[in-house]
């Protein structure tokens, strides 16, 4: 009987909870081309009153980050605590900001603060368990006293804001050391709050096909951390930059940021609803193929249900995007038996799926196995 060579398979926890997406090690073994030049990071320090920020979330010059998806959590006593904290004048921790192009700023730290001050200002929610401004209970901002109402506009908080001139791939090394005490932000997170909405939507859409959910499952959908949104990118990823472009980003991430760069910019609308067919077309034979365990590692041996594997969506979801699901189900058991026993005994291919999974001759590895079963079986 044999044994599956990569038999331990870890799955993403977020606040305890399993998030039924693998673990991933994306790092690339290469040595940077590029190395930092700091003479090329530009942040600026601003400083803002409460009612400038206010004003510009209004006029959408500063963007929340809607349907991020870690999105508004904040309750009762934290989002008053937050109130109270600004009325007795202690100052809040900074803010950072990234400035695109046409100078409307996105928040990539400090989401749940400027939501709980917005929703504060808009009469969303009274105050509540004051520890000190007893007198403040009950309150809501339109009902403040003047002298409150002024000392909340008029508060400052402090923001770097990271010019556009940055260059993308700096922008993100920056936000992903960004720590405020609370969770980091995943890599997709970062990409969401530094994209524009229409890329954010093109995403919402994929992840909203009946078989995007049929083949990935419950948990993954509205994946708190935003999965499910990278799942969707890397499914169409290399139908928007061929694999032969892979080898010139430092990185995965960095790859998926051009990806990201490429939907908001550059592709016509024509281009996006190709996209959307293709990862239709990707998931049904996938689904054809291997049932419940499409896109997860399924060896010989091995009946587990395991976690989704972001690799396999990149390198299945790609080959099984261009043939028709009829041509599919007619060889779906020779394709399942040929892929489960790659992951078994293809210690080359188990590798390039299942660590430092972002470098470039991993990735080329486990596209053209993928590829070359499908032209062997599908010629």
């Amino acid at each position: 009987m044999s044994t599956p060579i990569d038999p331990e398979i870890l799955q993403e926890y977020f606040e305890s909870q399993a998030t039924d997406v693998e673990v991933e090690e994306n790092t690339s073994a290469t040595v940077s081309k590029d190395p930092w030049d700091p003479e090329k990071i530009r942040i600026h320090t601003r400083q803002y009153s409460l009612r400038q920020i206010i004003d510009m979330i209004d006029d959408k010059d500063l963007d929340l980050a809607p349907d991020f998806q870690r999105q508004y959590v904040w309750r009762g006593p934290q989002r008053c605590a937050l109130i109270e904290s600004i009325m007795l004048g202690i100052p809040m921790p900074s803010f950072y900001f990234n400035e695109d192009r046409s100078g409307k700023l996105q928040v990539v730290d400090g989401v749940q603060r400027l939501t709980t001050i917005h929703l504060f200002a808009e009469g969303k929610f009274p105050l509540e368990e004051m520890a000190y401004l007893k007198v403040l209970e009950a309150q809501t901002y339109q009902s403040l006293d003047s002298v409150y109402r002024r000392r909340f506009q008029q508060t400052q908080i402090v923001a770097h804001v990271i010019d556009p001139q940055t260059p993308y791939r700096l922008k993100f090394d920056v936000f992903k050391r960004i720590n405020t005490g609370g969770t980091p932000l995943s890599a997709q997170e970062i990409r969401h709050c530094m994209s524009l909405d229409r890329s954010r939507d093109f995403l919402r859409e994929l992840v909203s096909l009946p078989e995007f959910k049929a083949v990935m499952g419950g948990a993954v959908i509205n994946h708190p951390r935003m999965a499910d949104r990278e799942i969707a990118l890397r499914l169409v990823s290399f139908h928007i930059l061929p694999l032969e472009e892979y080898a010139k980003f430092e990185s995965l991430d960095e790859f998926l940021g051009k990806v990201t760069e490429e939907i908001d910019l550059r592709l016509s609308d024509s281009f996006l609803a190709n996209l959307i067919l293709l990862a239709e077309t990707a998931l049904k034979n996938a689904r054809a193929v291997f049932g419940d365990h499409a896109f997860r590692k399924w060896p010989n041996d091995d009946a587990r249900k395991n976690p989704i594997n972001r690799t396999l969506v990149e390198s299945w979801g790609t080959a099984l995007a261009t043939y028709q699901p009829s041509q599919v189900a007619g060889v779906a058991d020779e394709l399942r038996t040929s892929a489960r026993q790659m992951m078994t005994d293809d210690s080359e291919y188990m590798g390039s799926i299942s660590g430092s999974t972002g470098d470039p001759r991993k990735v080329r590895t486990r596209m053209s196995r993928v590829a070359d079963e499908l032209r062997r079986v599908l010629p």
